[in-house]
């Protein structure tokens, strides 16, 4: 049985994703190409869009209408499953033409 929430392990992945959420709020497509795993396996499903594979994800960061993103995180939870597998789901809040609006995320790294 993998050890859930290694301290050494959930300490690392939040690390990357905060390194991945500088990268998405200040539109660093290098950054955030380097953290994903590159593969037609990838999955991204977004407000708008259903993307499959790093090809369709990095298409849509390049052509973003928006590429800048300013929002705030609430109720972050990293969960590691032994030393190779983790999620990320978090909820956001950002303003976009003086409405607020909320999301949520999850992520499987």
């Amino acid at each position: 049985m993998p050890i859930i929430n290694d301290p050494t392990v959930v300490a690392e992945v939040t690390d990357l994703y905060l390194l991945y959420e500088e990268a998405l709020c200040n539109n660093n497509l290098e950054m955030m190409d380097s953290l994903f795993w590159d593969t037609p396996e990838v999955v991204r499903f977004g407000i708008t869009e259903n993307l499959y594979g790093g090809d369709e994800i990095r298409n849509f960061r390049q052509n973003r209408s928006n590429p800048k993103i300013e929002r705030k995180i609430s109720n972050f939870k990293v969960v590691t499953f032994g030393k190779d597998a983790a999620t990320v789901t978090l909820e956001f809040r950002r303003i976009i033409n003086g409405v607020e609006r909320f999301g949520r995320q999850s992520q499987t790294w």
